[in-house]
């Protein structure tokens, strides 16, 4: 296979997902994101809103009843450690088909071993993480504060159930920006330029 394949991860609300479609697009190729939920959906049986809900954030139960299938792994899985095998399968399907943006749901760890990726991880001050989730995404049912705190402690639990690592650490990735210092475009041209 010719061409990388790039992995974002990102806080939430630093505009992650905007920058690999902003990436993806620059450089045409495909960006994998919610279509991910939907092969996961499929492959897997549960319904695509609890995938999308669950598919990055570790559920409270699920935090603890992984414990429980190590002991019975194929009868006795927790949704979320069925939800985290149909998600592997897929992002590793999706990788086989050429270059590619994928975004989120450990892409980075589950293709560690691919010698043509690119892992970046996308963060940015509170303040402006903050004014996005408002002003963009429109949440505005709970402070931002605990909203965003919230957001990142579940994708740091699951990623840290499932890989083992901390989520965010600059040695798991190959290049971290701060798109609240840089801006969105600057990221997606430095990644592109990649």
């Amino acid at each position: 296979m010719s061409g990388k394949i790039i992995t974002i991860s990102r806080e939430f609300g630093s505009a992650g997902r905007t920058i690999g479609k902003m990436v993806a697009e620059k450089l045409g190729i495909p960006c994998y994101d919610s279509e991910i939920v939907q092969q996961v959906a499929i492959k897997s049986g549960i319904l695509a809103e609890h995938i999308e809900e669950r598919g990055e954030n570790l559920s409270a139960s699920g935090r603890f009843s992984s414990l429980f299938t190590l002991y019975n792994l194929y009868s006795n899985m927790s949704k979320d450690d069925i939800i985290w095998h149909a998600q592997v399968k897929v992002i590793k399907e999706l990788a086989e088909k050429g270059p590619c943006v994928i975004v989120g749901r450990c892409a980075d760890y589950i293709l560690r071993e691919n010698e043509n990726l690119v892992k970046v991880f996308i963060y940015s001050d509170k303040e402006t993480r903050k004014e996005r989730i408002v002003n963009v995404y429109g949440e505005r049912t709970e402070s931002p504060e605990k909203r965003l705190r919230d957001k990142d402690k579940s994708r740091a639990a699951y990623y840290k159930q499932y890989t083992e690592m901390e989520w965010g650490d600059p040695q798991h990735y190959d290049i971290c920006l701060n798109s609240g210092k840089l801006g969105i475009d600057k990221c997606a041209d430095i990644i592109a330029n990649l």
